[in-house]
C-alpha cells in the first residue's frame, strides 16, 4: 500500500496538540444550533455566511429566525429580495444576504435543492470561497478538509509557530502548517476543525488570551518562548467606524428596511441628520444601488429591491 502524502499525516507533536484540543472541546464546546445532531447542510452553510465578521451572540437568534422562515434553499430562492434584506437586518454588509439568496437559487437549479459536498461544486456557488467550502464539508458532511479561519490561524501561530499573532494576511507557510496538522481520518479532521476554532474563540483570543485555561498550554511554542510581542503590530490598524461610509451605508439600509414605501432623497438626508445633498450620503446611496441593495424609482425616491 502506498505511503500517504506527508500533508495527510499528523506527526507526534501535532497529534498531541490535536488530541488535547479535541478532548477539551468535548466538554467546553458551546451549544450552538448549527452544531446540533439535526442540523442540515443548508443550516451549516447559512451559519458560515452569517458568522463572517459577526459575533455568535448576534448570529444565533438571526440564524434561528432565518431557518424557521426559509428552512431549505428552495424556500430562500423563492423569497422576495426585500424580505431577505429586512431579515438580514444588521448582520454586516447586506450584500452577503443577496449572495446567499443567489447561492440558494444555484443550489436549486444545479443540485436539486441539496447543498453539494464536493469541494469544486461548493466553490462554484455564489459567495462561497475556500474557507466556507472547507467548513461546510467538515461541519455538514464530516469530510476531511483544511478549515482555516482567523481563530485557527491564531491557535496555530501560537502553538506551532511561537508567535503572538499571525501575519495580517494568510501565507503559504501557514497553509502548509495547517494542512500538516489536520488528522488523516475524516471524523478526526472535522473534530479538530471545530475544536481549534472554539479554542481560538473562547481561550486563545487575540487581545486577552486565557493561557491559564488552555488545554495545550504545555505544548504552546509561544508560551515556551516567553510570550514574545506581536512582530506585525505596526502593520495592524484599528478600523474606524463613526463617520465612515460603512456606518453611513448601514444607517441608510436601516431607514429603508423600516420604510413602508420608497423614501425621497431629502428624507434620507434628514433621517441621517445630514445637510441636503450631502456628498457622503450621495456616495453611499450610489454604492448601495450599484450593489443591488437599493433601487431608485422613476420619481427619484429610494427603496429596497422589488422582485
Amino acid at each position: 500500500m502506498p505511503t500517504p502524502p506527508a500533508a495527510a499525516t499528523v506527526d507526534a507533536p501535532h497529534a498531541a496538540l490535536v488530541d488535547g484540543v479535541v478532548a477539551w472541546f468535548a466538554t467546553a464546546r458551546r451549544d450552538l444550533p448549527w452544531r446540533s445532531p439535526d442540523r442540515t447542510p443548508w443550516g451549516v452553510l447559512v451559519s458560515e455566511v452569517m458568522l463572517q465578521q459577526t459575533p455568535v451572540a448576534r448570529v444565533e437568534p438571526a440564524w434561528r429566525a432565518w431557518l424557521e422562515r426559509w428552512p431549505t434553499p428552495a424556500d430562500l430562492a423563492a423569497a422576495s429580495t426585500a424580505d431577505v434584506l429586512r431579515a438580514w437586518d444588521r448582520l454586516g454588509y447586506p450584500r452577503r444576504a443577496l449572495r446567499l439568496q443567489e447561492c440558494a437559487r444555484v443550489v436549486v437549479e444545479r443540485h436539486g435543492g441539496e447543498v453539494p459536498d464536493d469541494e469544486a461544486a461548493l466553490r462554484a456557488l455564489p459567495g462561497v470561497g475556500e474557507y466556507t467550502a472547507a467548513a461546510v464539508r467538515a461541519f455538514a458532511f464530516g469530510r476531511r478538509s483544511v478549515v482555516v479561519d482567523t481563530n485557527v490561524r491564531r491557535v496555530l501561530a501560537r502553538t506551532v509557530g511561537g508567535v503572538a499573532l499571525p501575519a495580517p494576511s494568510p501565507t503559504a507557510a501557514e497553509r502548509t502548517v495547517a494542512t500538516a496538522v489536520v488528522p488523516e481520518r475524516a471524523a478526526d479532521a472535522a473534530a479538530w476543525a471545530a475544536a481549534a476554532m472554539e479554542l481560538g474563540a473562547l481561550v486563545c483570543t487575540a487581545r486577552a488570551p486565557r493561557c491559564g485555561a488552555c488545554p495545550v498550554g504545555g505544548r504552546c511554542a509561544w508560551r515556551a518562548a516567553g510570550f514574545p510581542a506581536d512582530a506585525h503590530a505596526h502593520r495592524r490598524r484599528a478600523q474606524a467606524w463613526h463617520g465612515t461610509d460603512r456606518q453611513c451605508r448601514g444607517r441608510l439600509m436601516a431607514v429603508l428596511r423600516a420604510a413602508p414605501a420608497a423614501v425621497a432623497r431629502e428624507v434620507l438626508d434628514a433621517e441621517l441628520g445630514a445637510p441636503a445633498e450631502d456628498p457622503q450620503v450621495t456616495r453611499c446611496v450610489a454604492g448601495l444601488v450599484e450593489d443591488g441593495l437599493v433601487e431608485q424609482t422613476a420619481a427619484g425616491a429610494y427603496r429596497l429591491p422589488v422582485d
